[in-house]
């Protein structure tokens, strides 16, 4: 499918042009043909001599509805710019040919518009002008159509090389992930909400759940049309009406975006290639106020430049775009940014998740024109060295790569010992110089550790986490290469280099024996004025020798599982036991009673009832 659409001046014959080429009159509202004027976006469809058929997008030329015009001109692939050979070139025949050159339109056709109200050497004046006019944009090489909307000249040669340019255009882009950004919102009496758009990058369906972004909204395709066709199938750069099911008109808007559910995420910072106009009179300066447009959305934000104090005319720079509100934009999209009277400049988004940067930072900008100019194993390079670790699929999303085209590069990569792919098919990937920082950073935690608390077996392995301050699933895959790699060991729960062994001074193990020989002579009831050091402790208990049930009670492990066993047989055979029947069976004191049951009651071994215990 292809989508051509109308740009140029207020009043140079734009829907008069739509009208006599396709039969439908674009002017859909009322305010309009009072007018005389587009105010909003109208559309039509052209069908060829070739049978195929073109979507036509006609955009609003008056100065005060450029954002109008934005919202529709981001989906085309071929341009019509009109241009009023009465009038010639006007204001916003040039602002509108800087915004399809700041959008990369690369097919167009100058098309001048009322050739019947002028004379030939008037009509070659203005073909000059033109001429001159689009020299070093993307339409430098469009060709130059007179027509005349009233008598019908020159419109079958316009017809024609439309045509012959989309012959040439090649086939759209399907990497499987579906974005409608929506350009109008009504509703169908006996059908319900209705959302239109051009659709980019993946098919819809009949049926299919989708969500519209950026709040999430979940809902079912009812129907699907194409040029007021029920299609059950939508493609890559088709426009399409899609009637959805329960959601309604005033939950949403213009500028949202329907996809596919689960793979994109609103944001409110970007990293861009900016480019500021020529024609601009003054620098854009850091921090500046703008609009930025994309796709059909607008939203006010802020331009943080990352290489340059300003940015002057006609120069093109490395900025971090802020959001007043969030949107979804993928790696590749392009902009346009304004002033409220004034397009400024535009470009492409290098990064539509961006962490805030350092200014002037050189291995961010290095990264950054890598991810917006390298290849496909460059730009995942890039991506994965400034937002490790990742998720292949998230990097092969950020790099704007098909599945297969991210598969591949990173293949190539691991074969180049460039990329660490852990959790079995890259579900996390680290660069190699990503994977030694962190290697280096948790062996650097460890080994402080094991300085700190030399006598412990190991630190726990929730420590490690939170130093490394990692979520679950990416720390155990982390933590399963230190494994696999030998750097550390698992033990007990703990974690430890391989060479760490718990060393005591002569002084330390004469304690311990001591302590050792005390609870063996008193396995009920051991005093605690022998208890040794909380370090010599923790690694008696670490070794499995002694059971810490209070502060002031220690028990060897032999006498506190012998305790436990008889109390599991009283409770079995009585159905309950008191705190006095656990003192009168180990002739101890209430103080050691009480705390052994209450920490069985804490364990879940046992549990309380009024005066009593019974197995939990």
């Amino acid at each position: 499918m292809f989508v051509l659409g109308t740009a140029g001046h207020v009043d140079h014959g734009k829907s008069a042009l739509v009208q006599a080429l396709t039969g439908i009159d674009p002017d859909r509202l009322l305010e309009e043909k009072e007018r005389g004027m587009t105010i909003e976006l109208g559309f039509a469809w052209l069908k060829l001599p070739s049978g195929k058929e073109v979507s036509i997008v006609d955009v609003p030329g008056h100065e005060r509805f450029i954002k109008n015009m934005l919202a529709g001109v981001g989906g085309i692939d071929l341009a019509l710019l009109v241009v009023a050979a009465d009038e010639g070139v006007m204001p916003q025949t040039r602002e509108h040919l800087a915004i399809l050159d700041l959008m990369r339109v690369q097919k167009g056709i100058v098309v001048v518009t009322k050739r019947d109200l002028v004379d030939a050497e008037w009509l070659e004046l203005v073909t000059a002008d033109i001429a001159e006019l689009v020299k070093g944009t993307t339409l430098s090489q469009a060709p130059i159509v007179p027509v005349s909307a009233v008598t019908g000249e020159g419109l079958s040669e316009l017809v024609s090389t439309i045509g012959s340019l989309v012959e040439s255009a090649a086939a759209k882009k399907d990497i499987g992930r579906p974005r409608l950004p929506i350009d109008r919102v009504f509703t169908i009496a006996g059908f319900g909400t209705v959302v239109t758009g051009t659709l980019i990058d993946g098919q819809l369906s009949l049926g299919q759940k989708v969500e519209i972004l950026p709040q999430g909204l979940e809902t079912r395709i009812r129907g699907l049309q194409t040029h007021k066709r029920k299609v059950k199938v939508a493609l890559p750069g088709s426009r399409v009406a899609i009637n959805l099911v329960g959601v309604a008109t005033e939950d949403i808007e213009r500028g949202q975006v329907l996809t596919s559910p689960g793979w994109l995420t609103p944001t409110i910072a970007m990293d861009v290639s900016l480019r500021l106009l020529a024609s601009q009179p003054r620098p854009l300066p850091h921090n500046a106020r703008v609009t930025f447009h994309t796709g059909s959305c607008e939203v006010t934000g802020k331009v943080r430049l990352l290489d340059t104090e300003r940015l002057e005319p006609g120069e093109i720079g490395w900025a971090q775009i802020v959001l007043a509100n969030p949107i979804v934009v993928v790696k590749g999209d392009l902009f346009v940014v304004r002033s409220p009277t004034d397009t400024l400049g535009g470009g492409e988004i290098v990064d539509p998740h961006a962490r805030r940067h350092r200014r002037f930072h050189p291995p961010t900008i290095a990264g950054l024109e890598a991810r917006a100019s390298g290849s496909p194993k460059e730009c995942l390079l890039a991506t994965l060295e400034a937002k490790e670790p990742a998720e292949w699929q998230t990097l092969a999303l950020n790099c704007g790569l098909s599945t297969t085209e991210a598969e591949v590069a990173l293949e190539e990569l691991a074969s180049e010992k460039r990329v660490v792919t852990l959790g079995g098919k890259g579900s996390l990937l680290f660069s190699q110089r990503g994977w030694q920082r962190i290697a280096s950073k948790a062996e650097r935690i460890v080994q402080k550790y094991h300085r700190q608390f030399p006598l412990r077996r190991g630190l726990p392995k929730e420590y490690l986490k939170g130093q490394l301050k990692m979520d679950s699933p990416a720390f155990a895959v982390v933590l399963q290469k230190l494994l696999l790699d030998g750097v550390l060991v698992e033990e007990g729960g703990t974690l430890r280099f391989p060479s760490h062994r718990v060393q005591l001074t002569p002084e330390q193990n004469k304690t311990i024996e001591t302590f050792l020989e005390t609870l063996a002579k008193n396995p009920y009831s051991p005093p605690s004025e022998l208890i040794p050091d909380a370090e010599l402790l923790n690694s008696l208990i670490e070794q499995g020798q002694v059971v810490k049930v209070s502060e002031n009670v220690v028990f060897a492990t032999s006498a506190y599982a012998e305790m436990v066993e008889r109390i599991r047989e009283h409770i079995v055979s009585r159905g309950r036991i008191t705190l006095a029947e656990v003192r009168d069976m180990f002739q101890t004191s209430r103080k050691y009673a009480q705390a052994l049951i209450e920490y069985l009651d804490d364990k879940g071994i046992t549990r309380r009832i009024g005066d009593e215990r019974v197995l939990k």
